[in-house]
């Protein structure tokens, strides 16, 4: 009864704030290799995360929140265009200068909103693409500081050789290889500063703080260098909180916080053979680069004042392609003209009971489905998979060994009593196994499957630079 009760509560509130004159501004931050053990509230050791944990506490935490890939570039390509990163072109983390990117045609969330008169702005990574035609303010974007893919990809990277890593203002270089312990806090200053410039005009706005941490190589200014008894990781973790600190207090003090939603997630797990230099999965399987959970599943907080029932939790299957939807409807935007797969998750903000998205698919690599979930049953589709257990980790920013595993036959897990997927429980289920089966089978005839042979009728093509000799199919 007391969680029916506080579920109509948080219906009756939402409602008011939507009809509110004010529209409601829009916060999205991204972490990086970030995973379901790295705050306090939910066991980190170590170190704590005050201001996070406090989201948590007066927001909504999504319990059931996964990463539509468990890779960098292919996850953001589907948060910013609400599609299966499969459906728009997209595989894998793009190297710099990919002849790929984002496809014009495709809008992004920052093109909705700026059509419905959003001021917008991206500090931090992007990864849909390097070249210009790909950066952010071609696609939807106002102003734009940041690195264009993840931080590693430059010369000092302990395995490969990558060229120069570039600062990017707008459209414009500005410097390159830049000391990385400035980013968290120069993302977070670029933030706080677009905030406070957009608040007394008539324009709301979309933030999305896209940081390059906890992604290695880590880096941390002298405000929180030492600080954490967890090492350098927490010391990142430490000041990305510090981060989320300085915007609930910037939209606190310049009296937004009532009309603004602030969103926090993750790109996906963490990279666990980077041993101390990676984050903790909460014991999951597995991690980055794996469709298990401890690459997909990630935290995802919401914290909207008056707007979401504080310390409520909602445990039905969502995703970060969700995010999309969500956000044009709280906007009151229109959605894409082209067919996209999220859902919009706000009646679960109404209400956390609400399920609305009734499976998603685990596509990886260039197009294999590896497996499906209704939200509390997932089904692992035979394949070989980049494997952490059993391999010694790397140490001090060095990489330890990957090993590789095999799925040889369909196995199926309960996540509600295994969400760490280590009892194949297929052989009890046969009804749930053909229902999705049989879901699956709708998705081999939409976007294809490498694993068997599937070439999928409603995939669309990536973004394709001039230089480009080849095209992504």
């Amino acid at each position: 009864m007391k969680r029916t009760l506080l579920s109509m509560v948080g219906m009756a509130m939402l409602p008011s704030v939507l009809m509110a004159q004010k529209a409601t501004n829009i916060i999205l931050i991204n972490l990086d290799d970030s995973g379901n053990g790295d705050f306090s509230f939910r066991g980190a050791i170590g170190y704590q995360t005050p201001h996070i944990d406090w989201m948590a506490a007066n927001g909504m935490s999504m319990n059931n929140f996964y990463a539509v890939q468990p890779i960098s570039g292919a996850s953001r390509a589907g948060l910013m265009t609400g599609c299966y990163p499969n459906r728009i072109g997209f595989a894998y983390a793009l190297n710099p200068h990919s002849p790929f990117g984002i496809n014009g045609e495709e809008e992004t969330v920052a093109e909705l909103l700026r059509d419905k008169g959003y001021a917008t702005a991206i500090f931090g990574k992007w990864h849909l693409g390097d070249e210009r035609k790909f950066l952010p303010l071609q696609h939807g974007f106002d102003e734009y500081y940041g690195l264009p893919y993840s931080n590693d990809m430059w010369p000092y990277h302990p395995q490969y050789s990558f060229p120069d890593l570039p600062l990017i203002q707008g459209n414009e270089v500005i410097g390159y290889n830049t000391d990385q312990t400035r980013l968290t806090t120069d993302y977070t200053s670029h933030a706080v500063d677009f905030i406070c410039r957009n608040v007394s005009g008539d324009k709301p706005f979309f933030l999305y703080l896209a940081h390059s941490m906890p992604h290695v190589p880590l880096a941390v200014s002298d405000k929180f260098k030492g600080k954490s008894k967890q090492g350098l990781y927490g010391d990142v973790m430490m000041e990305i909180d510090w981060s989320v600190g300085e915007i609930l207090r910037t939209i606190r003090e310049q009296g937004i916080e009532d009309n603004t939603l602030v969103i926090l997630t993750s790109d996906n797990g963490p990279w666990a053979n980077y041993g101390n230099h990676a984050g903790s999965s909460g014991g999951l399987r597995e991690a980055k680069a794996n469709t298990f959970n401890g690459g997909t599943r990630v935290p995802c907080i919401f914290y909207w004042k008056g707007g979401i029932q504080p310390a409520s939790t909602c445990n039905n299957l969502y995703s970060n392609i969700d995010l999309l939807p969500t956000l044009v409807e709280v906007a009151g935007a229109r959605m894409p003209k082209l067919k996209i797969d999220g859902v919009s998750l706000l009646p679960a903000l109404r209400n956390p009971d609400v399920a609305v998205r009734k499976y998603l698919c685990f596509y990886y690599h260039k197009n294999s489905l590896e497996a499906i979930t209704d939200g509390r049953y997932k089904l692992v589709f035979p394949h070989k998979y980049v494997s952490y257990d059993g391999q010694v980790p790397g140490n001090d920013g060095l990489p330890g060994e990957l090993g590789e595993g095999e799925v040889k036959e369909c196995e199926l897990y309960d996540l509600r009593r295994d969400m760490g997927e280590r009892i194949n429980v297929i052989s009890q289920h046969p009804e749930i196994v053909k229902d999705l089966m049989r879901e699956a089978e709708v998705w081999r005839e939409e976007l294809g499957d490498d694993l068997t042979g599937r070439q999928g009728k409603a995939r669309r093509e990536a973004g394709k630079s001039d230089k480009a000799s080849q095209t992504v199919k």
